[in-house]
């Protein structure tokens, strides 16, 4: 277990059902897990730069909680197809319409390969029971030349956040790696929440594109 301790922060495991139960307990919390998202943080601007003009494409957003992302990605681009999944139901419930809500888990998204344009999961691959397997599934759905677009914690910073005893935080370059055996161009870089604010190293964005 040594080179998986190096690659990223062994958590606890914890069956699916623990965790989709704890989600679904704290979907009403909206302070810690709020519906809506600042449109200008710079997580979001990320995004829609990298994906581009999204008409008529369709995007998924992994580990969605209430599509706060996705809201703002309908908002900008009412003609793209959003999708957002996630294993919470009760925070699914709060996804606003014209976005389509799907409960299930990151390992096992069921639709078929090479059915989206874009995929992101921005502070949700931390989650995830099996993170090469998630990572394997969003870029299986994901259509050649589409694009991915991760964000979450450095692995380096662990210990500055409480968390969930199955969270996992990431080091740059294994991820890099991870995305690299299905895609054909992977990036990463430091990155803040506000764009004026330089990065203080506790957030990173992985761009590929399949």
């Amino acid at each position: 277990m040594g080179w998986l301790r190096d690659r990223f922060r062994v958590p606890s495991p914890a069956p699916l059902r623990d965790i989709a139960r704890h989600f679904n307990e704290v979907a009403p919390d909206e302070q810690h897990y709020p519906s809506h998202i600042d449109p200008r943080i710079y997580h979001v601007r990320l995004i829609l730069d990298f994906f581009g003009d999204l008409q008529g494409q369709r995007v998924l957003d992994v580990g969605a909680g209430k599509g706060r992302f996705a809201r703002v990605l309908k908002e900008r681009h009412p003609g793209a197809s959003l999708y957002a999944l996630d294993l919470a139901e009760a925070m699914l419930a709060y996804v606003p319409g014209g976005i389509h809500a799907c409960a299930a888990s990151m390992t096992a998204i069921p639709f078929a390969s090479s059915s989206f344009d874009c995929a992101y999961a921005t502070e949700s691959l931390e989650h995830a029971v099996d993170i090469e397997g998630a990572v394997a599934e969003i870029c299986r759905v994901v259509r050649p030349g589409g694009r991915i677009v991760v964000i979450d914690k450095n692995r380096r910073h662990w210990g500055r956040l409480q968390t969930p005893p199955w969270e996992t935080w990431f080091r740059r370059r294994a991820l890099e790696r991870m995305l690299a055996r299905h895609c054909a161009s992977v990036s990463s870089r430091p990155v803040s929440y506000w764009e004026d604010v330089p990065p203080d190293g506790l957030f990173l964005a992985w761009l590929a594109i399949k």
